[in-house]
């Protein structure tokens, strides 16, 4: 199948974007007043997030080889994207796990939590913008196009909503409401199969003197009909559904449908040259 020689690289983006997306709604629950027990359950959870991110990253570095390599990558902040979005990576990760082990230690005043999450938060979109720009490569036109922001900024919502309202939901000490969760999840779901769509009629016009960018996934349609099929299911896990097993099954639904997505991205590379877009 096209596309899984790139599988570190799979389960580092779709993880990276899903511990973003599930930071994002974390920060904005934890920075309204909560007890001090839904606190507490909030800041352990936070712990799920980080060994994510840690399995992403270490697919990363499998991907690059050695962890040489991605110490020398950074070289080049501000000059390489790949560099930029492994600075970016990196430093959402350590105020990411610092914040988490201040606050689960009691020695995180509220005042500068706050203010900690937020930066935090800030920081994870920068990062996302940055591994979104990775892929914009003016000698890859399959990759080169709007289709890859959707994809990427989808997952963050799809994978941060389906992780979040997991975890949320399964606080005992809940004060806060998550009705808006689904939504979102489902919004994002029903963009990603117009994206889908969209994508699918215009891959017919990209090809080179060697290959067309439809032939590069000849399976393009069924893998991700199984992919929205498989989301729909984790939604009506997550939404319908709402004991533990079934929340945790849906987020690994979530996250194994995403990649089934990235597959198809990875699969879609096409070499420079002379490639034409119609």
């Amino acid at each position: 199948m096209n596309g899984l020689h790139e599988l570190p690289l799979i389960i580092f983006t779709v993880l990276a974007q899903t511990v973003v997306g599930c930071w994002l709604i974390f920060t904005f629950i934890l920075c309204r007043n909560h007890s001090d027990q839904s606190r507490a359950y909030l800041h352990k959870a936070m712990f799920i997030l980080l060994v994510l991110l840690a399995i992403g990253f270490i697919a990363s570095v499998l991907h690059l080889g050695s962890p040489m390599r991605a110490f020398n990558s950074l070289n080049r902040v501000g000059e390489s994207m790949l560099s930029n979005e492994i600075a970016s990576g990196a430093t959402f990760f350590a105020l990411a796990g610092l914040y988490w082990l201040l606050a689960v230690l009691g020695k995180m005043p509220q005042g500068v939590a706050k203010i900690w999450l937020i930066l935090t938060a800030c920081i994870g979109l920068v990062f996302m913008y940055m591994m979104n720009n990775l892929y914009h490569i003016s000698t890859v036109p399959t990759w080169n196009t709007a289709f890859t922001s959707w994809q990427f900024y989808l997952t963050v919502v799809i994978g941060g909503s389906a992780l979040a309202y997991a975890l949320l939901h399964s606080n005992p000490h809940k004060e806060y409401s998550i009705c808006h969760l689904p939504w979102g999840y489902l919004i994002a779901v029903f963009l990603a199969a117009i994206v889908v769509i969209y994508q699918g009629f215009g891959l017919s016009e990209v090809y080179s003197s060697a290959a067309r960018a439809t032939d590069l996934v000849p399976d393009y349609a069924v893998m991700h009909v199984i992919r929205l099929c498989l989301l729909a299911v984790a939604g009506f896990l997550l939404f319908k559904m709402k004991n533990v097993f079934n929340l945790a099954l849906a987020v690994i639904i979530v996250l194994f449908a995403e990649m089934i997505g990235r597959t198809v991205f990875y699969g879609l590379h096409m070499t420079v040259g002379t490639a034409i877009v119609g």
